[in-house]
């Protein structure tokens, strides 16, 4: 498993890590991905770090903690052989301090997170979304805190607009607080909106991407076809409008250019879609999920080897889109792009991931 350096940091994580989403399965949403107990859990862990895949990502929402208490049980024993990463911010219940950043809500979360995944420090904490009605400033000065008290080792965020996160390094730059080196962000082959700032905003300050939903939601697992209903026990009949939007030709264009280059590799759609993740700038980790081994093992074949140049410019031609203003005439116009060349075009074929 090749290991790259999260943003400009010293932790160096594995090029694919596992996504927890499934362990406990819990709740509407959750439990649509999987349920995932402590005995199938420990057997999945086993497989990811006899592959070398050593980070584990969850979340204080998934199934209401059971996701962090089930990853716990599964890493017992062996805490030195792991990266925990977590998240929090978003709402856990109906009171006031049950939602956000503040420093009250950021300390108990942390607390909380340790007890149930049983360690005494997470190496990876982010915030789950942007808090508008606390202070950055409160924010970054809670996170030393819980850094200096040995809890935390890095610190990261999820799911912040361009603006969110610059504001945010900025004042952790104006009042020397640590500063954020990963943005857990959604990308995939149908979902490359990261790319018109937050990737360039990633590779000027030094933040690392680690992706979640990587196969666009469910979207690019080799089972939705063009001209075909949705398959049966999809997981999208309950699930396809908590995620991103994406639009049906688009999703088509991709898949039958995907079936082709499966044709010529002898690699699955997942694979392939995921190892044209793995040569995007800035991406340092990407986060595959699995219900169950079958599908774990499929998804971890998509390392040891790589896209040609051609087969991955017709994916980049066929998961086009126009991008909004005002970003599209840096794409269109030759003058804006002499001025500022996209770092997607001018990194070429293997573009300049973070790596060691």
């Amino acid at each position: 498993m090749e290991h790259r350096r999260l943003g400009a940091s010293g932790l160096m994580v594995p090029a694919l890590s596992f996504g927890a989403g499934t362990f406990g399965g819990r709740g509407e949403l959750v439990g649509a991905w999987g349920s995932t107990d402590e005995r199938e859990a420990r057997r999945l862990v086993d497989i990811c770090l006899d592959a070398g895949v050593t980070m584990f990502d969850t979340a204080d929402v998934y199934s209401g903690g059971a996701s962090e208490e089930v990853l716990g049980a599964a890493v017992k024993g062996r805490r030195d052989q792991v990266i925990l990463s977590t998240k929090a911010g978003l709402p856990t219940g109906d009171g006031p301090m049950d939602a956000g950043t503040s420093r009250a809500r950021l300390v108990k979360a942390v607390d909380d997170a340790l007890r149930r995944l049983g360690t005494d420090y997470i190496d990876l904490f982010q915030l789950h979304a942007f808090d508008a009605g606390t202070p950055v400033r409160e924010v970054l000065s809670t996170l030393d805190d819980l850094v200096r008290a040995g809890k935390l080792r890095y610190t990261g965020v999820s799911n912040f607009s361009g603006w969110q996160l610059m504001k945010s390094l900025a004042e952790a730059d104006a009042g020397g607080h640590q500063r954020y080196v990963a943005h857990q962000v959604y990308y995939s082959l149908v979902g490359r909106d990261y790319e018109w700032e937050l990737m360039p905003l990633g590779l000027d300050q030094g933040v690392g991407a680690v992706v979640w939903s990587p196969l666009g939601w469910g979207r690019l697992t080799g089972r939705i076809r063009r001209g075909r209903p949705l398959p049966a026990g999809s997981r999208l009949h309950d699930t396809a409008d908590y995620g991103p939007p994406v639009e049906e030709e688009l999703l088509y264009r991709v898949v039958d250019t995907l079936d082709e280059i499966a044709g010529e590799t002898g690699r699955t759609v997942p694979q392939i879609a995921l190892n044209w993740l793995l040569r995007r700038p800035t991406v340092s980790s990407v986060i595959i999920g699995a219900r169950n081994e079958e599908q774990l093992r499929q998804n971890l074949g998509a390392v040891g080897w790589t896209l040609t140049d051609d087969q991955a410019a017709r994916l980049d031609t066929a998961s086009a889109r126009t991008a909004p203003y005002p970003h599209f005439p840096y794409e269109r116009q030759e003058g804006f792009a002499r001025l500022n060349p996209s770092p997607v075009r001018s990194a070429g074929g293997d573009a300049g991931a973070p790596r060691g």
